[in-house]
């Protein structure tokens, strides 16, 4: 049935109880695919990093990448999962114009990682279990791009082009149990777990998990059950969701929708939905496959894995620390508060601060160049803080020309400005703009006598007891010298002049 209004959000939280899945595809970042020698580089000419195993051809065989299965071990042991001691492959049959072979290589039945958890940490601080079904490894799809609709879909597309250099790119899908009890806070949760997710995988290195660049996507699953019931709905799938913000969009407005299907009489499809942005709505995609209609076989070219215990314990030993680990880490050294730390992470600017200490700069003066000034540049270029032109070692040395007196705050933002803008480094913005604060008083002397001599009234109101005027005259110095005088000192030279203590 076709719903023209939503239920509102409040109405369908008090009927039904919503359970979620998610599964999230992270694209690793091996340098070969997952079972040829072909390149994984981005950004190449269409088609010019195939093979005859990606494409299928007869007779090529195909070999696992150990770097991919290193990195699956990895990632199942960060989410707290069993290893396999033996796995093996499957193909997952279907038919697809970007699936050359007609088949996806992955696993079925038999994982290499599962049984796990991922604790996670919602804005007010309360933490979350998310439990974790299977980690597994498979292919990446190549990819279609439609021409001639409005879309950009298939549908009312004139023809496709079909670019197969993502077809075998190395794939870890991690799957979650059906996630229950959240509540009204489902879609929280959701994005909240993603957002977890990315920053293990990112502390992990095997992969960049950028999600603006597809190297990693959620399907959103989910369904409804009556109050009371404990019975799981129909469950529908919102595909390929590729940020933070959409994860919780999607799931919000398919817990309306479901909600309006079934308070009306209605039936829900299991399916897939696309999400799109710019209204946060989902449309319908296909009737979803259940598993059977994949017709899941084992891969009868690649012989099973069996990642040796001591192998799997090396890897253990040698985990990074893991994100949440480390922020309560750095939150104990920073001494900011939960909510100020929840900040910095949702900025992505957690690593940035960091290396800006590392280069030299204390950690308050690089939370507040990173978190004021260069997240608002970030933001009004809709960009992520670390692909701004601006290193942490421009922001450390910025950070120590304000701390030495060369540069107040002001001064200190038109440097960063003018690295943003391409015109060098902060010395050599400094330098080129003639940015450094004038603290000499032979050159400010006459900056002020100037002022006092223009504000007559306010200088007898400090000649009379009234200090805190000053600051109207410490105005207008800085004002005459363009923001570069050294404000402290023009303070002295004023009370100086004027033959006033501040005392």
């Amino acid at each position: 049935m076709t719903v023209t209004e939503l239920l509102s959000y409040e109405a369908a939280l008090a009927a039904y109880d919503p359970v979620m899945g998610l599964e999230v595809h992270v694209e690793l970042g091996t340098k070969t695919k997952m079972f040829c020698g072909c390149s994984t580089e981005l950004g190449q000419d269409a088609n010019t990093q195939t093979c005859p195993t990606c494409l299928g051809l007869p007779g090529a065989l195909p070999v696992v990448n150990a770097i991919g299965v290193e990195s699956a071990v990895k990632i199942g042991l960060a989410l707290n999962c069993e290893i396999a001691e033996w796995c093996r492959f499957a193909r997952k049959n279907y038919f697809y114009p970007d699936m050359p072979k007609n088949f996806q290589t992955s696993q079925y039945d038999e994982p290499i990682a599962f049984n796990g958890y991922l604790d996670v940490q919602l804005e007010d601080g309360e933490i979350f279990r998310v439990e974790i079904e299977r980690a597994h490894m498979e292919e990446d799809t190549g990819k279609s791009t439609h021409i001639g609709g409005a879309t950009g879909r298939i549908h009312g597309a004139s023809h496709s082009l079909l670019d197969y250099n993502r077809a075998g790119i190395p794939l870890i899908e991690i799957v979650t149990k059906p996630i229950v009890g959240a509540g009204e806070r489902a879609p929280e949760v959701a994005k909240a777990y993603v957002a977890e997710l990315r920053e293990l995988i990112k502390a992990l290195g095997v992969s960049e998990a950028r999600m603006d660049k597809g190297q990693m996507r959620c399907d959103v699953n989910l369904s409804l059950m009556p109050k009371g019931s404990s019975t799981f709905g129909t469950r529908s799938e919102t595909k390929n969701v590729n940020s933070l913000r959409s994860v919780e969009r999607a799931a919000r407005f398919e817990i309306q929708r479901h909600a309006a299907v079934l308070t009306s009489g209605g039936s829900i499809l299991q399916e897939t939905r696309h999400f799109h942005e710019d209204d946060g709505s989902t449309t319908s995609g296909r009737i979803k496959d259940n598993a059977e209609d994949y017709r899941y076989f084992p891969e009868p070219d690649l012989v099973p894995v069996a990642p040796a215990r001591a192998w799997v314990e090396e890897l253990r030993a040698a985990l990074p620390e893991l994100p949440r680990v480390r922020r309560n880490r750095l939150r104990e050294e920073w001494g900011v508060s939960e909510l100020d730390m929840q900040a910095i992470l949702n900025a992505g600017a957690v690593d940035p601060i960091v290396a800006t200490t590392e280069a030299g700069a204390d950690a308050a003066s690089a939370r507040k160049w990173w978190m004021g000034e260069l997240a608002r540049n970030a933001n009004e270029q809709g960009v992520a803080l670390d692909e701004l032109p601006i290193t942490p070692a421009d922001v450390a040395r910025v950070s120590a020309l304000v701390a030495s007196g060369d540069l107040n705050d002001k001064l200190a933002r038109q440097v960063i400005e003018g690295v943003l803008a391409g015109e060098g480094t902060p010395d050599e913005v400094v330098e080129k703009r003639g940015l450094k604060v004038v603290s000499d008083d032979g050159a400010l002397g006459a900056a002020v006598d100037e002022a006092i001599a223009g504000n007559a009234a306010i200088a007898d109101k400090i000649r009379g007891g009234k200090v805190a005027a000053v600051g109207a005259l410490v105005g207008a110095v800085m004002k005459a010298t363009r923001g570069q005088a050294d404000a402290a000192r023009v303070k002295d030279l004023i009370l100086e002049k004027l033959g006033v203590s501040e005392g």
